[in-house]
């Protein structure tokens, strides 16, 4: 299992990961830092402890309006494909119903064509 080595709050930590998940990992514990920073810019020293808690808690906010942003997202496309689906249903009725008119008024004309056509003989 491949390790790696990551910095948050100038400290570095040896953690293990996936085959192929290094760079993903790194990219994480960047993210994560970028939290403890900021927190130890707005507040201080307030502790380590502390500084990763809040920037844990952070990172739970952020991910808890993703969540509810999500949902709504897919709440949204099942109403889309409803709309959607009612929308070819409803052209396809339309379809039939212009098909069935076309019909009609061919047998109309061929039948008009077929009177001209006697009239003149």
């Amino acid at each position: 299992m491949p390790q790696v080595t990551v910095t948050i709050d100038g400290k570095q930590y040896r953690m293990a990961c996936d085959e192929g998940q290094e760079e993903h990992l790194i990219g994480l514990a960047q993210h994560f830092d970028r939290y403890v920073s900021h927190l130890k810019d707005s507040f201080g020293e307030i502790g380590d402890q502390r500084l990763t808690v809040m920037a844990g808690i952070m990172v739970m906010d952020e991910l808890s309006e993703l969540q509810k942003r999500v949902k709504g997202m897919e709440s949204e496309i099942v109403t889309l494909r409803k709309t959607r689906d009612d929308a070819l249903i409803k052209a396809d009725k339309n379809d039939a119903a212009l098909t069935g008119a076309l019909g009609g008024l061919s047998d109309r004309m061929e039948a008009l064509a077929a009177k001209l056509t006697a009239k003149r003989t």
